[in-house]
């Protein structure tokens, strides 16, 4: 589907990602979808595999971007697609985009680290896993500036939410109580 006279969907997503267009974004998802239902492919399946062939030239995905620049808009856009690989590492490093998004938080003045937050709050909602670890053998929490106890705390919770989510204990259901031996 590249065209010819100008950028491919490709480039556009990342664009998109690095600059926090939002417009961008639609507007190509949209044409991706398009594109694939006049060539009668899924559309939801053909903008979810575009989404997860995007990188740059350095092995970053689109989430990956988002998450280094700190564009919450787009990440809420491209987490609301259907088969997005939300744990897919980069090729340098191989962090996650929570990697990147904590790497983001870092970045930032001590007085503006809770402006970042949400960055790795949607992330974590999304589903990302907390507890992977990069080339340097570092999870998320790791990565933290050690004087951002918020942050941290967000990644510890996180990462207990994701080890007990299939800790759930059900009760045994033995039917009504009381004595079946009273009826007659």
């Amino acid at each position: 589907m590249a065209d010819e006279e100008g950028a491919s969907p490709r480039e556009l997503i990342l664009e998109a990602c690095r600059r926090n267009n939002t417009s961008l974004l639609e507007e190509t998802l949209a044409d991706l979808a398009s594109s694939a239902s006049k060539a009668k492919q899924d559309p939801t399946g053909y903008v979810a595999k575009t989404l997860n062939e995007a990188f740059d030239g350095v092995g970053n995905g689109c989430l990956h971007v988002a998450a280094t620049y700190g564009n919450y808009e787009i990440l809420d856009l491209l987490l609301d697609q259907e088969g997005l690989e939300i744990d897919e590492l980069d090729h340098l490093e191989k962090d996650t985009p929570l990697h990147k998004a904590v790497r983001y938080v870092n970045t930032l003045t001590p007085s503006t680290w809770s402006a970042g937050h949400p960055i790795v709050d949607i992330l974590l909602d999304a589903g990302c896993d907390p507890r992977i670890r990069n080339k340097a053998k570092l999870k998320p929490v790791e990565l933290v500036d050690p004087r951002n106890k918020d942050l941290r705390t967000i990644l510890q919770k996180g990462e207990y939410n994701f080890t007990s989510a299939g800790d759930v204990v059900e009760e045994e259901d033995d039917g009504p109580t009381g004595s079946a031996s009273d009826s007659e």
